[in-house]
């Protein structure tokens, strides 16, 4: 377990342009953090860099899709000519998807995929020569509640954020060795823009039961600085993943009629 301290390190924030993501890179900024954001909408990273500023803090962001190659490189680019290398990878964008598996096409599985783990992936093992560089590393990856227990129509979803977290617990063991640490954080519901974008539900009946993003980055970050291998968030979040681990039955039994 590695403790750090957050004040002066080189942080890279994926999805940043709105809900965890965006409060990350406040609550990163606030605390002494040089911040790299990226995500794929340049005006709204454009707005949080004045706000950041507007705080006498700094921000330095790039516009891009993390699914494609060429705009991965000029991201791992941009942190090392921008923060001089990095110290935290934080993975926190993410898609969604709502409906059943059946009457879904290949689109949807493929799309989730992508971007909630191959993504991810392909920019971690891009980053490792910079991260074996860094002050105290860490890997940080932004799972779900989802990734421990799935619930039904959100089947490719939860198939995501599961994958997510087995190579996470994989990657911590493979990276100890470099002294790499790797942080699952794993939400229940957050309030943010993610419910828009899943289809098909109604997004202001999650929301009402959704827990604040400035919440999750908060615990989150204190994650990182206790050293943490994994949080799970908030209580109702821990209880519903205990719930299976001791009674998967009644686990799937709930499931199946109310899930």
């Amino acid at each position: 377990m590695t403790r750090r301290s957050i004040a002066g390190k080189r942080v890279l924030v994926t999805g940043a342009s709105s809900g965890i993501g965006r409060a990350l890179c406040l609550e990163l900024a606030q605390r002494g953090a040089q911040v790299l954001a990226f995500a794929r909408r340049g005006e709204r990273l454009q707005s949080l860099r004045s706000e950041i500023e507007s705080g006498g803090r700094r921000l330095a962001y790039l516009a891009g899709d993390i699914t494609f190659p060429p705009d991965r490189a000029a991201l791992l680019a941009t942190a090392q000519e921008s923060l001089g290398g990095l110290d935290i990878l934080i993975n926190n964008a993410g898609i969604g998807g709502w409906g059943s598996f059946a009457e879904a096409d290949q689109e949807r599985l493929r799309r989730i995929m992508e971007v909630n783990f191959f993504a991810p992936v392909e920019l971690i093992r891009d980053a490792l020569p910079l991260l074996r560089e860094g002050r105290r590393p860490l890997i940080v990856n932004v799972c779900s509640v989802l990734g421990h227990r799935a619930v039904p129509k959100k089947s490719e979803y939860c198939a995501s954020k599961f994958a997510l977290h087995g190579f996470s617990d994989a990657l911590r063991a493979e990276l100890a060795s470099d002294s790499i640490d790797v942080l699952l954080v794993s939400p229940s519901t957050t309030k943010s823009e993610f419910f828009e974008q899943a289809g098909g539900q109604d997004p202001s009946s999650l929301a009402r039961r959704a827990m604040p993003a400035s919440v999750v980055a908060r615990k989150s970050i204190r994650a990182m600085e206790q050293g943490r291998h994994e949080i799970l968030l908030p209580t109702s979040g821990k209880l519903f993943v205990w719930l299976d681990r001791l009674a998967p039955w009644l686990a799937d039994k709930i499931m199946a009629r109310y899930g």
